[in-house]
């Protein structure tokens, strides 16, 4: 669902917060009797109306609400679809507010703009960090509850009776002593007049028609019949093919190419050479694929030539002894040294994202404009990244996005947008760069290696001091520098500073240590992948050391985070904790409190003899808070399980002689459909106000498996993924 031409218009027309009712109108193609609501992190303000209203509106709105003379309501999308159900989620919220058929509700894409689309949370256009239903929970309720008591309002105008009498039902309003009713489109123009209410009354639970039932997603069937288009579908006229070759070691340089086989080939229009890549560009995709791969061309490897993994690891074992960032400490240092300390050191390797959809971006540039059709999670990082390559301004720069086939933080990366526009500068019009599997898993930035060093003191079978130092870099020092303030990354520490566990005395710290030789982004579950795994093996090992069953060692833990108990008891409940297994099988426990949400997972596992792992069932147990769309939680959660279930048994990037060795899935493993456990999920109903969802799912698994591991063999990993040589039922305890 890409931007079309009119919200297009509407990115320019909207650049000035203090055009007038008229030119809003005109620039967004109004018809007739519309009522357009301005959202806002501040609140809600009328924009535009048909009919009489003030010569001049002034507004900075996040995503606009339009309700038409039909009774359609128009949502401009703030948030980019990847998978995660978010265009059916956020509709839901307007939907029920509002008091509207899901399905009446139309979606367009946002055009790029931090001050009109900003991510209340992240405060700039982006979509992760399992934000939207957090972030826009309170705003776009308001604004469906400022739409629905001014309609009411304007009702009760027309029909001359208390407002107090009229109430709605799905797009109408209803006088109720005379039964009496009027379509929303046929109120909206006279809505748009009334005064906007400063704190509308919200729906209280027990009333909502749609938040908290399952619904079907508004996208489905468009994909199903093909409509929808995602960034790889981007066909603007006159598109030629470009496929490349980046440097395989970070840092490394062209030297020469030899393309005359290459340019014998047919359909092949270009090749270009820049520094550290090299392009062609042909008619069609294959032949610019079959004349890539006919290139000669010698590299200079430059500074990281001989960098391995093993440099890696050793690099971050050193840093580990650096001076140190403390995030919190509640008096634990003290009492973490002498005898009766229990010590363990974890580790997680480089991962690539490998989204199905390959990386993509298709470019236009001619003199003064740029634009460009791509799949993003950052429309506005996007737009400046493609102006700074131009040479133009980003008011030059227009973003087309697309729905994605496959995020995971790869596409918060902007590198891909960058290349494909220093490769459309040699190219007299539009270009559409295609990377291979290959070239995107061995050139991509990774998620980082990571380091986790923690000790614990028990007495009298409790925990007495808890310190957990992280040892990684700092992804958002360099994606989002206004929320990095030199000392603390908040993301690193994620998982780790705050736990579902009430700790006498705990010390949390970080070191920053940036790894040579590769890039680092953020990575599906991002800082508590390294934490949450980190801290609950850990908690295993000490409830080992302890001589306690690992689930009353943590209800033991537990003091204030009830809603984690609660989540903790269904999970051994539903996965029937305690209840007897076969030699080789175990069970493994992981709790966690990340994204503003409880889940609790139980791993069940069988060891082979040769130490080869099965996992047999994943039960999982979650408080998001109030559950938006109960289906889409449970899909996104089955996702991301199937997501760190690949990580954990089979992931990892690998360096030698600074190139990756990996380079596709038969190399790069994700678990296939007859590696795949039984997946339970059961929600907890709660009222709070929504957690995120997209990235607990696989946070949870690597803590879990590991524990199930432990309790089949009496081995604990120390690192991931899973090293069946250290398993074989000889070294089992």
């Amino acid at each position: 669902m890409c931007v079309s031409a009119r919200a297009s218009r509407r990115r320019r027309v909207m650049a000035d917060p203090a055009l007038s009712r008229r030119q809003v109108l005109r620039g967004a193609s109004l018809g007739a009797g519309a009522l357009v609501l301005g959202l806002t992190v501040r609140g809600v303000s009328v924009v535009a109306a048909t009919g009489a209203a003030p010569a001049s509106a002034a507004f900075a709105p996040d995503a606009f609400i339009r309700l038409a003379g039909d009774g359609n309501v128009t949502l401009v999308m703030p948030q980019t679809e990847m998978g995660q159900g978010i265009y059916t989620a956020l509709a839901m919220l307007i939907a029920e507010e509002l008091d509207v058929a899901l399905e009446a509700v139309k979606l367009e894409e946002a055009p790029a703009d931090d001050a009109l689309y900003g991510n209340p949370i992240f405060k700039v256009q982006a979509t992760g960090g399992s934000t939207s239903v957090r972030g826009y929970w309170p705003v776009m309720r308001k604004a469906g509850a400022s739409a629905r008591a001014m309609l009411i309002a304007a009702a009760a105008r027309q029909w001359r009776v208390p407002a107090a009498e009229c109430r709605t039902e799905p797009g109408e309003v209803v006088h109720q002593p005379s039964g009496r009713r009027l379509a929303y489109g046929a109120l909206a123009a006279q809505a748009a007049r009334e005064p906007v209410p400063a704190d509308p009354p919200l729906k209280s639970p027990e009333t909502f028609r749609l938040i908290g039932r399952s619904q079907r997603r508004l996208d489905t069937a468009h994909k199903v019949d093909g409509s929808l288009r995602y960034g790889i579908d981007a066909m603007p006229e006159g598109v030629r093919f470009a496929s490349l070759a980046c440097a395989p070691v970070v840092g490394g340089k062209v030297v020469r190419v030899d393309d005359r086989p290459a340019k014998a080939l047919p359909g092949v229009q270009q090749v270009i050479v820049l520094d550290d890549m090299v392009a062609v560009v042909a008619e069609t995709s294959w032949a610019a694929m079959r004349a890539l791969a006919a290139l000669d061309i010698t590299w200079n490897d430059g500074p990281n030539a001989t960098l391995g993994s093993a440099d890696l690891w050793a690099d971050l074992d050193k840093a580990s002894q650096a001076e140190a960032h403390v995030a919190l400490d509640t008096g634990a240092a003290a009492k973490l040294s002498g005898d009766g300390v229990i010590e363990a050191h974890y580790a997680l390797p480089l991962l690539a994202h490998a989204p199905m959809e390959p990386m993509n971006c298709t470019v236009h540039l001619t003199s003064g404009k740029c634009e460009v059709w791509v799949g993003t999670q950052v429309m506005t990082m996007t737009q400046r990244a493609a102006a700074q390559e131009a040479g133009l301004s980003p008011e030059q720069v227009t973003v087309h996005n697309h729905l994605i086939g496959g995020g995971f933080g790869r596409r918060l990366e902007v590198d891909g947008v960058r290349k494909a526009v220093r490769i459309a500068k040699h190219v007299d019009g539009p270009v559409k760069v295609v990377w291979s599997r290959e070239e995107d898993v061995a050139r991509a930035p990774y998620r980082s290696v990571y380091g986790a060093w923690l000790k614990a003191r028990i007495a009298n079978g409790k925990v007495e001091a808890w310190s957990h130092r992280v040892v990684g870099p700092s992804v958002v020092a360099r994606w989002l520098p206004p929320a990095y303030d030199g000392k603390i990354d908040s993301d690193a520490v994620d998982g780790a500073a705050e736990t579902p566990y009430d700790m006498p005395a705990l010390l949390v710290d970080w070191v920053r240590h940036e790894p040579r030789g590769v890039y680092t982004a953020f990575w599906r579950g991002v800082g508590p992948n390294m934490n949450v795994f980190a801290t609950e093996s850990f908690v295993d090992r000490v409830a080992r050391e302890a001589g306690q069953d690992p689930l009353a060692f943590r209800r033991s833990l537990i003091g204030k985070h009830q809603r984690a108990r609660a989540v903790l008891d269904l999970a051994a409940q539903k996965a029937g904790w305690g209840t007897p297994l076969p030699a080789g099988a175990g069970r493994g426990i992981n709790l966690q409190y990340v994204f503003g949400t409880y889940l609790c997972t139980v791993a069940e596992v069988v060891v082979a003899e040769d130490g080869t792992v099965a996992v047999k069932r994943l039960t999982t147990a979650v408080d998001c808070g109030s559950p938006v769309n109960p289906d889409g939680i449970v899909s996104q959660i089955q996702g991301g399980m199937v997501f760190g279930l690949s990580a954990a048994l089979y992931g990892q990037i690998t360096l030698a002689n600074g190139r990756t060795q990996e380079s596709n899935f038969h190399d790069y493993r994700v678990v296939r459909i007859d590696e795949m456990p039984q997946i339970e999920v059961h929600i907890v109903p709660s009222a709070e106000a929504p957690g995120g969802i997209g990235e607990p799912g696989t946070v949870t698994v690597q803590g879990a498996l590991n524990n199930a591991i432990y309790a089949a063999t009496g081995i604990q990993l120390s690192r991931m993924p899973v090293d069946s040589s250290l398993l074989s039922k000889s070294a089992w305890r």
